[in-house]
């Protein structure tokens, strides 16, 4: 007698250039694709680099409240409920010191914090403070410019790097000597220029474990998808790591399995062997 067919309980994505096109849109087979898994008990989280405050763009296309893993496992975010259940920092002492020692290496490297406050748009706080010289990545109203003193007073979820003049693989190179790992943890999600610090131990991975061990998922019944190196924890640790077509080399090469770029709907097309989708025509 043939055994029940095995299916994954949770699915994880990345956000930019993994779950959404280049247009920032979930296709509708994707979209449907997440309804089945909810009808099916299949539980869906997002992983991703970006704030929780950036997330409601992403919220509003698709039909589920997913918990969130934000700042690239920083911050545990319930969208549903729009609470921050969980949140490592790094210490305003750690903080100050790798930013003295970093503006020493390369005085022209500008640099934020992300802070977290109890919601995705906590007002009792500030939470994207940025130096003077930080030449932002994209186009930002929501930021306030700070001496470097009070940038570094507070706990926050990810200090930035900033240059403009290299790329995201370059900065790292030259940041990654002066980041001790005891004391905090460095990658990027973005190719232009930018460096993310977190406390130390953190990433997309270590968040996940807390979110599968909350609703009683095993490893080997996950399944993540991802395109970055800030997904490469997470793509090693889960029972199938799944890396995009439009993925970096380093990151195909750490996955279990490479599927369609993120403007093929790479997502979709690989969960479609288990989940059922009333979309057959994709957007053009």
């Amino acid at each position: 007698m043939q055994g029940p067919i095995w299916r994954p309980k949770l699915v994880v994505s990345d956000v930019d250039g993994t779950l959404l096109d280049h247009r920032e849109r979930v296709s509708p087979r994707m979209r449907a694709i997440i309804d089945d898994m909810a009808r099916q008990g299949t539980a869906f989280t997002l992983a991703t680099g970006r704030p929780a405050r950036w997330l409601l763009p992403v919220l509003e296309q698709i039909n589920v409240r997913p918990i969130v893993v934000c700042a690239n496992g920083a911050v545990i975010y319930d969208s549903a409920l729009d609470r921050v259940v969980h949140a490592e920092s790094l210490s305003p002492e750690v903080q100050r010191d790798l930013v003295e020692s970093l503006q020493a290496v390369d005085p022209e490297w500008g640099f934020a914090v992300e802070r977290v406050g109890r919601s995705a748009f906590d007002r009792e706080n500030e939470l994207f403070c940025v130096t003077p010289n930080y030449d932002h990545a994209w186009i930002s109203d929501e930021h306030t410019t700070v001496p470097r003193e009070q940038l570094v007073s507070m706990p926050a979820v990810k200090l930035l790097v900033r240059d403009h003049r290299r790329s995201s693989a370059a900065l790292y190179e030259a940041v990654a000597p002066y980041i001790d790992p005891a004391l905090a943890h460095a990658t990027f999600s973005w190719e232009g220029g930018l460096v993310e610090i977190s406390a130390p131990g953190v990433s997309k991975r270590t968040a996940l474990q807390r979110v599968a061990k909350s609703i009683e998922v095993r490893t080997e019944d996950i399944i993540v998808f991802g395109d970055m190196p800030n997904d490469l924890e997470m793509l090693r640790w889960a029972g199938t790591g799944v890396a995009m077509g439009n993925a970096r080399d380093e990151v195909k090469a750490a996955a279990d399995a490479v599927t369609a770029t993120n403007d093929d709907d790479g997502v979709a097309e690989y969960l479609t062997r288990w989940f059922s989708s009333s979309e057959t025509m994709r957007e053009n």
